[in-house]
């Protein structure tokens, strides 16, 4: 092969050392594939943690859905109200259907409202202009027949912000998840007035 390619630089005129090493190093293709996996593999990593992330967020979401809807049958049906149960109580239900995802004890919060009106329900993010959570819940399980809105809020951190793809709707790199139950009591003890 070395005097193939002698003879083929002889006839375009001398060939020195230096060209001969130049040609063989541009017609060998053994270093092809990392080279090509170099430039791939940034990107396809990226993509995978995105992936991955947003499919633990919508998991962690579904999670605390589930929770919001079991804590809220408690205040439904009116055990929560004939039990005594305060916001620390009900917290500690709450708590007692999350498990593994979530940081509840110190992360969770628990908003409980009740309105005279289906209409004049508020459902607005308490983030504030800065990103910033605001903590001001209250808890107002209400009596028979009165509508009532149960919220967990938690503030799940964001990793994955690579290639313009972010998650996060807070400051600090994290996004608010929000699972909200919307309900009138139950005529738990009596009828309605």
């Amino acid at each position: 092969m070395f005097e193939m390619i002698f003879k083929k630089s002889r006839l375009r005129g001398p060939a020195t050392p230096g060209g001969v090493r130049l040609c063989r190093f541009l017609r060998r293709e053994d270093g092809s594939a990392a080279v090509e996996f170099g430039l791939v593999a940034a990107p396809f990593l990226a993509m995978l943690f995105a992936i991955m992330e947003t499919a633990m967020i919508f998991f962690a979401g579904q999670t605390l859905e589930t929770a919001a809807s079991d804590a809220a049958r408690l205040i439904l049906t009116g055990q929560a109200q004939t039990q005594g149960l305060t916001q620390a109580t009900f917290k500690d239900a709450v708590c007692a259907k999350i498990f593994g995802l979530f940081d509840c004890k110190d992360g969770v919060y628990v908003d409980v409202k009740k309105y005279s009106t289906f209409a004049s329900v508020d459902l607005s993010k308490p983030v504030d202009s800065n990103g910033n959570l605001k903590t001001d819940f209250t808890y107002q399980p209400g009596g028979p027949c009165e509508i009532v809105v149960v919220r967990l809020l938690y503030q799940f951190p964001v990793y994955v912000s690579l290639l313009g793809f972010n998650l996060s709707d807070m400051s600090g790199g994290k996004r608010l998840l929000v699972a909200t139950s919307v309900f009138r009591n139950e005529p738990y003890q009596g009828s309605c007035s």
